[in-house]
This record gives structure tokens, C-alpha cells and sequence, in this order.
């Protein structure tokens, strides 16, 4: 079993992640502003593992439901990024 962990935008990602999903994060906060930003520093990576794979997922900017899943594929050793729909619009306020 693997423990996920979680860290901040900008952040040093955990070192067991493999090249791919690194270079993949290190994309997306190019994309996604500055870490010295106020609305990016104030979000966050979650790492969890589903059989063995890491799954990072980037959380939604604020006043966005968007969020970015990024997930590694182990035979290809590359990692695909992806953004969409949180599914959190179920939760009442």
C-alpha cells in the first residue's frame, strides 16, 4: 500500500513520482500562474495511488469547478493531463 500525500502549488513534488508526472506538474503551474500568485499559492496537489499508479489531481482556482487530473501510464511511461468538471455539484452550500 502507498500513502498519497498533498503539497502546494508551485512545491517541490514528491521524489518517488516518476519523470513523466513531474514534468507534467511542472507544466501545468507554467500554465497556471506563479506560485508567488495569491489565487495559485492557495491551491493544492493531491497525490493517491490507484494500483500502483500515481493519480495527481490539482485543486479547482477559486471560483472555478475545474479541476486537473494528471495520470501516469507505466507501459508507455508517459503521463496525460487532463482538466474538467469537478463533480462536486452535488454538494449543497
Amino acid at each position: 500500500m502507498q500513502l498519497g500525500s498533498r503539497w502546494a502549488f508551485g512545491a517541490e513534488p514528491p521524489t518517488r513520482l516518476a519523470d513523466a508526472v513531474v514534468a507534467a506538474i511542472r507544466e501545468v503551474e507554467q500554465e497556471g500562474g506563479s506560485a508567488a500568485d495569491t489565487t495559485a499559492s492557495a491551491r493544492r496537489w493531491t497525490l493517491t495511488w490507484l494500483e500502483g499508479k500515481p493519480i495527481v489531481e490539482l485543486d479547482a482556482a477559486p471560483g472555478s469547478e475545474s479541476v486537473t487530473v494528471i495520470r501516469f501510464n507505466p507501459m508507455s511511461g508517459a503521463a496525460t493531463i487532463t482538466t474538467g468538471d469537478s463533480g462536486e455539484e452535488w454538494v449543497e452550500e
